[in-house]
């Protein structure tokens, strides 16, 4: 168990999948990149800083239920976003997605249409 302070710490995003590809020499992961309107400040080469779109790499295990990961892209489906880096097979991933596993079935938790990519749980 843990206090309802420590879950309220837990940040819940909404993320759209713009690519999804099998990690080579695995069976099991995914290296997904999601946007989460999420923007850096960069510096360009004339000293401007401008805010550019950030994309994260999220690595996945969840190629078993996805063998044509292409119908992942286009997917808004909710990730946390606040978990330190983890590198995965040589990998940095900056997230987690969220999803249920039965006996019988797999799902990503995915919002309405309504809920787009930046959306926080609460």
């Amino acid at each position: 168990m843990i206090s309802y302070e420590d879950f309220k710490k837990v940040e819940i995003k909404a993320g759209k999948i713009l690519s999804a590809e099998k990690v080579p020499d695995t069976d099991k992961l995914l290296r997904l990149s999601v946007d989460f309107a999420e923007n850096r400040e960069v510096t360009g080469e004339d000293g401007v800083v401008v805010a550019k779109p950030h994309v994260r790499q999220i690595i996945s295990g969840i190629s078993a239920y996805f063998p044509d990961p292409q119908l992942l892209v286009g997917k808004t489906c909710m990730f946390v976003t606040n978990l330190e880096p983890r590198v995965i097979r040589g990998l940095e991933s900056q997230g987690m997605i969220l999803a249920a596993k039965t006996d019988t079935g797999f799902s990503l938790l995915e919002p309405n249409d309504s809920i787009h990519p930046g959306a926080t749980a609460s």
